[in-house]
């Protein structure tokens, strides 16, 4: 495409010099001529059936016609619509945007390592800690990283995420709960 756009321009622009030495009653009769092969070509061609642009002749003539006002752009003879142009150079507009507003890398930057290096040691140290034990030891600290994230970095490293050595809440120590009252009062035998 952009090797057909600069064809295009190059082209265009010698055709622009050769207009330089003409008269204006030349180009007038040059205009009129070009105008009356469009319609001869728009009544051969009928109203239910549309030219096809490549979209090199669309970033060309985008280029080229939006710099006109769009009352000047209204009373030309085009084989498309004046908005039609207009769409096309905002259609160009908005995919150069994008194309420069594009992050380098898609998807979710990797973990700092120092990170890394801080949750793979606080396992080695604690071997009964899972990963959400490490997680809210890491938002104590003020570090922020998803749960999930510390889950991937332990099994990256083959170290078991959730260990089952412990329940993963509550004490560590199996302590025995009271009994709740109204379970009391209905076990005892009646007098």
């Amino acid at each position: 495409m952009l090797l057909r756009l600069a064809y295009l321009t190059v082209t265009n622009t010698f055709a622009a010099l050769r207009l330089l030495p003409m008269g204006d009653r030349d180009k007038d009769v040059e205009i009129l001529a070009l105008r009356h092969q469009i319609t001869v070509l728009e009544r051969q061609l009928g109203a239910d059936t549309r030219v096809r642009f490549a979209p090199e002749d669309r970033a060309f003539l985008a280029a080229l016609l939006t710099s006109l006002p769009r009352e000047i752009l209204r009373r030309l003879q085009l084989l498309v619509r004046p908005d039609t142009v207009l769409r096309w150079h905002r259609d160009l507009m908005k995919r150069r945007h994008a194309r420069t507003c594009r992050p380098k890398r898609p998807g979710r930057p990797p973990t700092v390592r120092s990170i890394r290096a801080l949750i793979l040691r606080l396992v080695r140290e604690n071997p009964d800690w899972g990963y959400r034990r490490v997680h809210g030891e890491l938002a104590t600290l003020g570090i922020k990283v998803a749960p999930s994230t510390v889950w991937e970095i332990l099994k990256q490293e083959g170290l078991d995420p959730a260990p089952s050595g412990h329940p993963p809440h509550g004490p560590t120590s199996c302590a025995r709960k009271p009994t709740p009252y109204w379970l009391a009062i209905s076990s005892r035998p009646s007098p």
